[in-house]
């Protein structure tokens, strides 16, 4: 059992794991693509931005630059250079005639703009202008202003320089903002979706999953009740359907086993009935002759005048034939095939016949026979002769074993006419009360008993779809009961011939 456990706790990852993959990993590889594409965005902005502060802080001083310019006043303009490094932060600043010559400097600033591009394009377009350059070995934003005379030409250049790592500082500390968000939103993401998995969806697929190991045969029935969400419900509901019905095809499986058997055990019978039968045909017929013969000598032999002992020896003879005689009748009564010959029978005007006339044997003699039968009719469908037959071997058989009486008693359950014979003789052992029904066993001494009596009970209600059962009574005797099928007119089941 421990490898199917060790195979659900996989499936249970295999789709905890698939979830993640197929959904928080595309969701947070969206997410950060996202977050780069702003990132650049506001990288781009915050570069506009510090551009547009250089230049509001280069025309802020460059009217007074351009004055001081004019005026050839170095101090006015050294004082204008420092207010620029107290208005914003910047890396250098520096004031270049219309020739490209640095008139004024303060801070990293370039010595000559001669052949700096973005310098040429203000001059020639009198705009702002600015592009990264190199200052003495640092990246700076190199932010040019024109400064004009009250003429309205250009007389000169004003550079305000910031370094580019002001500009890479902000967006890195951005950045580095935006991946711990993200992290700690992508590690939410993950646990909100694996506990909320466990919670919802994991912990009832999981019990599924048990459910499906536990079912096996014998154990289909499902008798949890469904949980989870609606599809995890109707899963469960498909197990418990599925359980029922293989419930169900196990008992139909269990109960053709069971019916084959039985006929198995029927034709075998059947099969073992008609070899004993050809065999007691042959024995009867080769034995019938010569004990016929030995039966005329004695009679004849009995008229005449004989000695008392020879007489008596004459008597012996008589009674051995007879017995064979008896023996090889019961043998064929036994294993006899009887045609379908059954007919409408009162069970009650049968047990009556069969105890008047056994109250009449000599073996019968001194034992009171009590008859507790109803008075109604006890309709059977039955072959008069062997059901009459049976009745015969039963009463007799307890007659035989009983100290002072028989009770014979007739009563119907449930579709069946039970006919109960009670002795109070000493009863039948428990594990001998399979056997008594088997041909020539016998539990009295030998010569008392053929051991085909019951024998021929046992075959007679085969035939007739009945049964025998064997106990002990209230008085400790043996109970021996006959159930035979009983019949109404619109009864068909009678009609089938169970014999041999």
């Amino acid at each position: 059992m421990k490898r199917p456990v060790l195979t659900a706790q996989k499936m249970f990852r295999s789709l905890r794991l698939t979830l993640v993959l197929s959904i928080v990993v595309p969701l947070m590889v969206i997410s950060g693509l996202a977050i780069y594409v702003g990132l650049g965005a506001v990288e781009e902005n915050l570069n506009d931005r510090l551009r547009e502060d250089l230049e509001l802080v280069a025309r802020a001083v460059s009217g007074p630059l351009s004055q001081a310019m004019s005026d050839g006043d170095e101090i006015v303009m050294g004082e204008s250079l420092k207010s620029i490094f107290r208005i914003g932060r910047v890396f250098g600043a520096s004031v270049f005639d219309e020739d490209g010559q640095q008139v004024a400097s303060l801070g990293v600033a370039d010595t000559d703009v001669t052949r700096s591009d973005s310098a040429e394009q203000v001059i020639a377009s009198g705009k702002v202008g600015g592009a990264f350059r190199q200052v003495d070995g640092v990246s700076v934003f190199s932010q040019f202003t024109p400064l004009i005379a009250a003429d309205g030409r250009i007389q000169g250049l004003l550079q305000v320089t910031r370094k580019r790592s002001d500009f890479h500082e902000l967006v890195a500390s951005s950045r580095i903002w935006a991946v711990t968000l993200w992290s700690m939103v992508s590690l939410m993401v993950i646990l909100v979706v694996v506990l909320g998995h466990y919670g919802v969806v994991g912990r009832h697929v999981s019990r599924l999953l048990e459910i499906m190991e536990g079912m096996a045969p014998g154990r289909w029935r499902v008798s949890e009740t469904p949980a989870g969400p609606r599809e995890l419900r109707q899963i469960h509901e498909g197990l418990h359907d599925m359980g029922e019905r293989m419930m169900r095809a196990e008992t139909e499986i269990k109960e053709s086993v069971e019916r084959e058997r039985e006929l198995a055990e029927q034709l075998e019978y059947q099969e073992k009935v008609a070899m004993i039968g050809r065999v007691a045909g042959g024995v009867a017929h080769e034995l019938g002759a010569p004990l016929s013969v030995i039966q005329g000598r004695a009679n004849i032999l009995g008229r005449r005048d004989l000695a008392d002992g020879d007489r008596r020896h004459l008597k012996d003879i008589e009674h051995q034939v007879e017995r064979m005689t008896l023996i090889i009748q019961q043998l064929l009564d036994c294993f006899r095939h009887v045609p379908d010959s059954r007919r409408e029978t009162d069970l009650v005007t049968t047990a009556k016949e069969v105890m008047a006339r056994i109250s009449e044997e000599p073996r019968c003699q001194g034992v009171e026979l009590y008859s507790q039968l109803p008075d109604c009719r006890a309709e059977i469908l039955a072959e008069p002769t062997r059901l009459e037959m049976a009745c015969v071997n039963i009463i007799r058989n307890a007659c035989q074993a009983a100290r002072s009486k028989v009770t014979v008693n007739l009563a119907e359950h449930d579709g069946l006419w039970e006919l109960r014979v009670d002795d109070d003789g000493p009863g039948i052992e428990q594990d001998l009360r399979e056997r008594i029904f088997e041909p020539f066993f016998s539990t009295r001494a030998a010569g008392e008993g053929t051991g085909l009596g019951l024998a021929v009970v046992s075959s007679v209600l085969k035939e007739h779809g009945g049964r025998i059962e064997v106990g002990v009574n209230s008085e400790g005797g043996c109970r021996m009961s006959t159930f035979w099928p009983a019949y109404k007119p619109d009864d068909t089941q009678g009609g089938t011939n169970h014999g041999e």
